[in-house]
């Protein structure tokens, strides 16, 4: 006998276009800043269809606008209707609505750039970011997915993630700098340290030079559903400015969690 879960997975299975669906989706993923434009035969080898069912789904998402063919190289690229549902789901997403403001206010008082990420998979997701006034300021793009183990962001998430626990990492981590904690047994113990203080710093771990502070946000479950950061050249967040600047990003955390209806306790 079939339980809910499984009958339900079986359902979807044998729904007639699911497969279809699920392939499509998995071709716009495979777009990215690293990837942002593909040619066919590799697009997909990439997401393991053949090209002529490949050529068939690309057709259609060019029909609605999804993806577009570049008339230069023939590859095909995202469509401005994904930039338009993107803008759309980013406006209603009710965690950046109540972020938002008190982004603001972080970066003005810090003067430095602060961002608004979630954990996906390995990988930590900008879904805001609020410059700073620096002409040459440290930022990153919103949208823009980047290995959690090697950020503040992804490190207090990681670490709050899971019942009792930190999240499994994947087998093999980047190292991005020579800084950069790819030992799961150093990041064990600095995932323990991370939630005995409540917050978490990387200091040249993701870029040489790049410091960065973050803080997890809960929910009313008191699930950690994103983390906030501050981060800038570590000329200008010197280890004398981390105590003052932590605080502000731990109440700034705490500010956006008890709007989103969390209360320790």
């Amino acid at each position: 006998m079939l339980h809910l879960q499984d009958a339900e997975l079986h359902t979807n299975e044998a729904y007639p276009g699911t497969q279809a669906v699920a392939r499509a989706i998995a071709l716009l993923k495979a777009f990215s800043d690293a990837q942002p434009e593909w040619g066919l035969r590799e697009l997909a080898q990439a997401t393991a269809l053949n090209k002529t069912t490949a050529f068939r789904l690309l057709s259609a998402l060019e029909a609605e606008g999804l993806v577009m063919r570049n008339p230069l190289s023939g590859g095909y690229r995202l469509g401005v209707e994904m930039v338009a549902m993107g803008g759309t789901a980013m406006r209603s997403n009710p965690l950046r609505a109540v972020s938002r403001p008190n982004l603001e206010t972080l970066a003005q008082t810090v003067d430095e750039a602060s961002t608004l990420e979630v954990l996906v998979g390995s990988q930590v997701l900008i879904v805001d970011e609020v410059s700073s006034r620096h002409p040459m300021g440290m930022s990153q793009d919103v949208g823009s997915r980047l290995p959690a183990h090697a950020t503040a962001t992804g490190k207090v998430l990681l670490a709050y993630a899971g019942e009792g626990g930190s999240a499994p990492l994947p087998s093999s981590l980047v190292r991005m700098t020579e800084k950069t904690i790819v030992d799961p047994v150093i990041l064990a113990l600095e995932f323990e340290q991370i939630r005995q203080r409540g917050y978490a710093v990387a200091v040249d771990e993701l870029e040489l030079g790049f410091v960065a502070i973050a803080a997890p946000v809960f929910d009313r479950e008191r699930v950690a559903v994103a983390a906030i950061s501050i981060g800038g050249p570590g000329l200008r967040l010197t280890a004398d400015r981390l105590p003052e600047v932590t605080g502000l990003v731990q109440m700034t955390a705490r500010q956006i969690s008890r709007q989103l209806g969390y209360w320790p306790g």
